[in-house]
């Protein structure tokens, strides 16, 4: 019998998307692993890894490697069980990997010369929906439950606005509230109709087609969130973590620039500050994801 395509089982497919990406591109035991996570196609990440990860071999005198996470959540297991050396995250997976393993801030992201980005609610112009309100009893999809843009800043506005009471009592206010996998699957979800809003940062729009771009909205801006970092697990050998650290700050120079496009496209790196992400921790603690 065919499959129904409801928005939940699509849904539940983009996610699943991932599922099969989420093992090395190859196994060297020598190698240096670096897991990635899905805010965008999977597929076309995949690409970029392959061309990212033979820079970095070359510059760090060491073989790299690189995969797709399923979640912020499997790439901190990757972390924790020696799966990966190093990852790419959030910061609110940061402060719980921070919590949970020890990990270890590497490298801070730079966007249009900011340490810092925000998380939006996204909708379709043709709508209807002009506030936080209209979306009652209606369709969400975040990014990811542990993203800070994609999920629990969002979600923060809604609190703020006494919509929601806090991330355990979402499906009182909304219609149903799905987690897509990423910040373009949950994007496409909306753009395509598939639910009412999107939650995600603020550049997720730029992951959409030219033609959705102008058709997209946003009604609502989080407070300014720590960028995205990179980070190491405890017990990496310190020689090995300095070689890339020195690599990834190489791509700010003009003849490495245009390589960061494999790398979520950010504007650039510089050495990470946990004390930055103080307000993270906050929010986490908030709501009952730290002690």
């Amino acid at each position: 019998m065919p499959v129904q395509l409801t928005r939940r089982t699509i849904l539940t497919l983009v996610g699943a998307g991932a599922v099969s990406l989420a093992t090395p591109l190859a196994a060297q035991d020598t190698a240096l692993r670096l897991a990635f996570i899905p805010q965008e196609n999977p597929e076309k990440l995949l690409g970029d890894i392959e061309a990212i990860t033979g820079w970095l071999a070359s510059e760090i005198g060491v073989p790299v490697e690189g995969f797709v996470t399923i979640d912020h959540a499997a790439a901190v297991e990757a972390l924790r069980s020696g799966d990966a050396d190093i990852s790419f995250m959030g910061a609110l997976p940061f402060v719980l990997a921070e919590a949970e393993i020890g990990a270890v801030p590497l490298l801070s992201e730079v966007y249009r010369d900011a340490p810092n980005y925000t998380g939006r609610i996204f909708v379709r112009r043709d709508s209807g929906i002009g506030a936080l309100a209209d979306l009652r009893g209606r369709d969400i999809a975040f990014a990811d439950p542990i993203s800070e843009s994609g999920y629990l800043y969002t979600l923060a506005e809604f609190v703020e606005a006494g919509l929601v009471k806090g991330p355990g009592a979402a499906e009182e206010f909304f219609g149903r509230v799905f987690f897509a996998g990423g910040y373009q699957q949950a994007m496409q979800a909306m753009a395509e109709g598939l639910v009412d809003a999107a939650g995600a940062s603020q550049y997720a729009d730029l992951l959409l087609t030219p033609q959705q771009q102008a058709e997209v909205t946003w009604i609502a801006e989080s407070a300014p969130i720590p960028s995205h970092l990179v980070i190491a697990r405890p017990g990496l050998d310190a020689a090995l973590r300095d070689r890339f650290v020195d690599a990834m700050l190489r791509l700010n120079e003009p003849e490495h620039r245009n390589k960061l496009r494999y790398l979520y496209g950010p504007d650039g790196y510089v050495r990470a500050d946990g004390a930055a992400y103080d307000g993270v921790r906050d929010m986490a603690r908030r709501y009952g994801l730290l002690e």
